[in-house]
């Protein structure tokens, strides 16, 4: 009963603040099954290999010190945060190396981090959860375990990780070299310092008064990620209304879908309205492609060709046009 109560604590609240991080997505989402891939990635490997390399990291340092409170601080202060925050970090890259056109901006980044973060916190949650809570005060002392986790500090390890999506959606727009390089090193040093500065703050400050004061650090970093995310959406609908606007002078789209388009609450409306026309998949698909077209043609101006631009361009007006006459706008 403790491991499926644990479970149930652990993992169902990450899966809503996975949904939830997916819904802010708003304009062009991202592949579900791609998604989903970075999810487990974040419960099985980051996971998995965080706990054995960091259980040797602590008995390493509890041979060298023979002190539970040294190896206690030396390994939620640096082996945590680096192991950790580069295993998650891993797979935002090969998102980025390998399905390179479905990360197209920062919100990209930030998406895909979060949610390979959340997974790891669904298993490291599960863990907290049965080993500290339920083990230590039964049903009682899971929940209570289990409210610090994913209240109190349930956005941690998405806020951190986001860094790293951050740091590779500049490499992925930016021509200079040096942005190139020194933009994903800066995300994953911010994502490691900040994991960093958490757990050190948890093991030198203890009771109400700790607990306050860590709440009030994370959630002020919380809360700064999302206005980064309030700015990426409202960015993101400004280039959907400059690269669309070629469309409606050529009569790919009319003015009436451009319109639609640009407004994530228009499109969700549109969506409602072709579901009841029997006209949903069109819809739905036609107002993905517009979003997706914006980023390519900012893709063409900002980094050139790339992989085709060209050519993916053309690609999404001829589909766009085809599907123009059947959608809801």
């Amino acid at each position: 009963m403790g491991i499926l109560l644990s479970l149930f604590l652990g993992v169902l609240p990450a899966l809503f603040y996975a949904w939830f991080v997916y819904w802010l997505d708003r304009y062009e989402k991202e592949p579900k099954l791609l998604l989903g891939g970075v999810f487990i990635w974040g419960a099985v490997v980051a996971s998995g290999g965080a706990f054995i390399l960091n259980t040797l990291f602590g008995i390493s340092v509890f041979l060298f010190t023979g002190s539970e409170a040294a190896t206690d601080i030396a390994t939620g202060s640096i082996s945590a945060p680096l192991v950790e925050e580069s295993l998650k970090g891993m797979a935002v890259l090969l998102v980025f190396l390998v399905f390179r056109k479905e990360f197209d901006n920062i919100l990209d980044g930030i998406v895909y981090a979060g949610i390979t973060a959340l997974g790891f916190a669904a298993t490291e949650n599960s863990f907290y959860i049965y080993n500290y809570g339920y083990a230590e005060g039964g049903v009682g002392g899971a929940l209570v375990l289990a409210f610090v986790r994913n209240i109190l500090v349930g956005w941690q390890h998405p806020f951190y990780t986001s860094f790293i999506g951050i740091g590779l959606a500049l490499a992925r727009l930016n021509r200079n070299t040096l942005i190139k390089i020194a933009a994903p090193v800066a995300g994953w040093v911010l994502a490691v310092l900040t994991h960093s500065f958490h757990n050190t703050l948890a093991s030198l400050l203890g009771g109400l008064e700790g607990l306050a004061i860590g709440t009030f650090f994370d959630w002020t970093g919380w809360l700064f990620m999302f206005g980064v995310i309030v700015w990426a959406i409202y960015r993101e609908r400004n280039f959907l209304r400059k690269y669309l606007r070629e469309e409606v002078a050529n009569g790919v789209i009319t003015a009436a879908q451009y319109k639609t388009a640009c407004s994530a609450v228009r499109v969700n409306i549109a969506r409602l309205n072709a579901l009841a026309a029997g006209k949903y998949r069109n819809t739905r698909r036609f107002y993905h492609l517009c979003a997706e077209l914006a980023h390519k043609k900012r893709q063409l101006d900002v980094v050139g060709e790339e992989r085709g631009n060209t050519a993916i361009i053309k690609g999404l007006q001829a589909e766009l046009a085809r599907l123009s006459q059947g959608v809801v706008a």
